[in-house]
């Protein structure tokens, strides 16, 4: 059995964790980390955990931590795990890093979109960005995973075999993207209060939002060069789920457009056969409602011959594979299982 520890149990993405591990075959959970809740019993803070959960919550020890656990997963804000890792730790235990820490190589970017000093930087160059579906060798042999965010998981999957396949303009790029409120953590914010998000609809962190280098990084690597992008993301009143809508201008080649014929073989070429991410029949666009409690990406694309455009779709649980289901694959291919060990979930629905 692999030993997992959690810090940052109480989030919401910890409390995803805890819910995806509890019925994983070859995981067992020893320690339930929360600074704001020590010794309170976890079941106490998670009611649908009674019965299910008897351990207390725990610090952030992270040195006492590894010395009990194989994996670590950290499902926290920016700044704490790059402050608590060290190579001893490393040395014995692999770490599945849910905050922004190592998912930019350039620390001075980081640094900027994200407003702290990085406590960490030595670790940045041996750090595997874990979107498995385009780093999946790497994540196998990484001890340290920068667990990628939310929206770069959607973004970056409903775009990459277009920008890959050179079949896209990168620079006219540009993507919308719908959350849930549960994308924005469960700290108390006066935004987040019911009548605040209820019956509204608003974009916020326009021209600013701290995933954009996040989505251009991998994006360039994945054209060869650099991509800049516009992103734009809208909070909506419901409490799990992302959809993206991404546009560009399709790039011709011999004179002529792609078809939809070539981008639905793009799609095709790289999630054929992937587990997780289901290309959509045509006609149909991605819905949050289908994807829900899962681990799986639907997308999809509608090609606007008026314009020469092509308009790239996805859906996602913003908490299953847009955060810790996707740092459960990542701890299955870091120790030799099926990535889907533990993730076979059917969508929820209603």
């Amino acid at each position: 059995m692999i030993k997992a520890g959690i810090i940052g149990a109480t989030g919401y993405a910890g409390g995803e964790l805890v819910r995806l591990l509890l019925a994983h075959p070859q995981a067992e959970i020893v320690w339930y980390g929360s600074r704001s809740y020590i010794d309170q019993k976890y079941a106490d803070v998670y009611r649908n955990m009674f019965e299910l959960v008897d351990a207390s919550c725990m610090d952030d020890n992270m040195e006492a931590l590894a010395k009990k656990a194989d994996v670590i997963f950290t499902a926290t804000p920016q700044g704490l795990c790059a402050s608590l890792v060290n190579d001893e730790i490393l040395s014995g235990t692999k770490i599945v890093d849910l905050s922004a820490d190592f998912r930019l190589k350039d620390v001075a970017v980081y640094e900027k979109w994200y407003g702290i000093t990085h406590a960490a930087p030595q670790y940045l160059p041996e750090a595997v960005y874990g979107l498995c579906e385009i780093n999946r060798e790497a994540v196998k042999g990484a001890r340290l995973v920068a667990n990628p965010g939310c929206y770069p998981t959607c973004s970056i999957l409903s775009v990459y075999p277009l920008i890959k396949e050179g079949l896209i303009e990168p620079s006219t790029l540009i993507i919308d993207a719908k959350s849930g409120t549960s994308g924005a953590g469960r700290g108390a914010k006066v935004n987040n209060l019911f009548c605040e998000v209820n019956e509204n609809i608003k974009a916020y962190g326009v021209a600013s939002h701290r995933h954009t280098p996040e989505i251009e990084e991998q994006l360039s690597l994945a054209a060869g060069g650099p991509v800049l992008l516009n992103f734009t993301p809208h909070l909506v009143p419901m409490n799990r789920g992302i959809l993206i809508t991404a546009y560009a201008s399709l790039k011709k080649k011999d004179g002529r457009l792609p078809s939809s014929e070539e981008v639905r073989a793009a799609y095709e070429k790289y999630y054929a056969s992937e587990r997780f991410v289901r290309v959509l029949p045509a006609g149909v666009c991605p819905e949050t409602r289908w994807v829900e409690g899962s681990n799986y990406v639907d997308v999809n694309f509608v090609i606007d011959e008026r314009t020469g455009r092509v308009i790239m779709m996805g859906a996602m649980d913003n908490l299953v594979k847009g955060a810790a289901g996707q740092a459960v694959q990542n701890m299955n291919l870091m120790f030799g299982l099926p990535e889907e060990t533990g993730l076979t979930l059917v969508p929820l629905f209603p």
